[in-house]
């Protein structure tokens, strides 16, 4: 049972809150069985697309512009186009990560000159104004995670520059959306990952510009980052637990009765938290009975390699370990990380009601739906 004292104090930031169960990044389609060429027709109104420096280094720069200007309009409308349908979901449901590609070769240094032109600012400023609108009036919780590049806590100055700029580039995304302006309205998430540790966390900060600071989460790795490490960063921004990653590292089932975690909530400072949760691919932990959590421990006794446990799986096969995820619901919101994206967070959410439900066939794009809609 939760503790008494730790069920008060999230009891009272969860009164005007739904428990959310939220997928990050991609729109699947329920029926994946359909042909390639048509799901992609289905689901690419509601994804972004990118491209390369290379490509764009070998055209025109006037075809190299469009591209980028195309991309732009497309990404923003996927984002819109996302945020509608996570809004038609139940309440439980209404939590996306929205991916991190919208805007291409944002802080490349031979093309950032291309994000700074009058135009392409407003229509940005303008555009995903709308996208920021239609999640809160549909109240849908957002996310980003730069990715493993976004080392703010390295010892080579250079990277953490870079580091630094590429935060902002989200930052300026969640800006435009209007978020950002008050602690934690907003959650843009990274690991410690550089060898500074938490000490280069702190003094990177200071550099980050106020949205940045507001937005900002931090995430116990699988490796030589633990909870402990991010705990010492509890004062100066929330913190994310990764359930998955510790169970690694640590060869632990941490719970939410543990002391750790309510430091963790207290990082929020009244904010619900949230949590990440994936799973071992099956092929890595073996024929398990699902009602039985993985031992970690055979398992890497069996010659099982630590590496290959920390792969996500397409769904959440487990019973058990569902139970184990489910127990941190009442105290913070749960982003399910796997590979079927929406559907594995349907089938969470669907399991976690006790009831199979009609609603992986609801608020999804059919081949007569597939043309992507203006702006309302």
């Amino acid at each position: 049972l939760i503790g008494k004292n730790l069920r008060h104090k999230v009891k009272n930031m969860t009164d005007s809150t739904y428990e959310r169960i939220g997928f990050a990044c991609k729109y699947m389609h329920p029926d994946q069985t359909q042909p390639k060429k048509l799901l992609e027709e289905i689901q690419r109104p509601l994804n972004t697309k990118s491209t390369t420096v290379q490509w764009l280094n070998r055209q025109t720069k006037e075809i190299a512009e469009q591209r980028l200007w195309d991309i732009m309009e497309h990404n923003i409308q996927a984002y819109y186009n996302l945020i509608e349908y996570v809004g038609g979901l139940p309440n439980e449901l209404r939590m996306v990560r929205l991916g991190s590609d919208c805007l291409p070769v944002y802080t490349h240094p031979e093309w950032r000159y291309y994000w700074k032109l009058p135009a392409v600012v407003a229509y940005c400023e303008n555009r995903l104004a709308r996208v920021g609108a239609l999640a809160k009036a549909l109240d849908v919780r957002l996310s980003m995670h730069p990715g493993q590049f976004t080392v703010l806590a390295s010892d080579n100055p250079d990277i953490v520059d870079r580091s630094i700029e590429e935060f902002e580039y989200h930052t300026d995304i969640i800006r435009w959306m209007g978020y950002g302006r008050k602690f934690q309205d907003f959650k843009c998430n990274v690991h410690i990952s550089g060898r500074q540790g938490p000490a280069g966390i702190k003094a990177a900060l200071k550099r980050l510009s106020p949205e940045a600071r507001n937005t900002i989460t931090i995430e116990n790795d699988e490796n030589k980052w633990g909870i402990a490490d991010s705990l010492e960063l509890a004062d100066d921004l929330a913190l994310v637990l990764d359930i998955h990653h510790h169970l690694c590292r640590e060869n632990e089932y941490i719970l939410p009765t543990d002391d750790r975690f309510k430091r963790v909530i207290d990082s929020w400072r009244g904010v619900r938290p949230a949590i990440h949760y994936s799973y071992s691919r099956a092929e890595w932990v073996g024929d398990i009975d699902t009602n039985t959590k993985p031992d970690f421990p055979a398992l890497l006794e069996a010659g099982y390699k630590k590496g290959k446990l920390r792969a996500h799986s397409d769904w959440y096969p487990n019973n058990a370990t569902n139970d184990w995820a489910l127990s941190f619901l009442p105290y913070a919101d749960i982003m399910a990380e796997s590979k079927c994206k929406n559907l594995a967070s349907i089938e969470l959410y669907k399991y976690y009601k006790g009831k199979d439900n009609e609603l992986s066939k609801q608020n999804v794009r059919t081949q007569q739906t597939a043309a992507e809609p203006e702006f309302g």
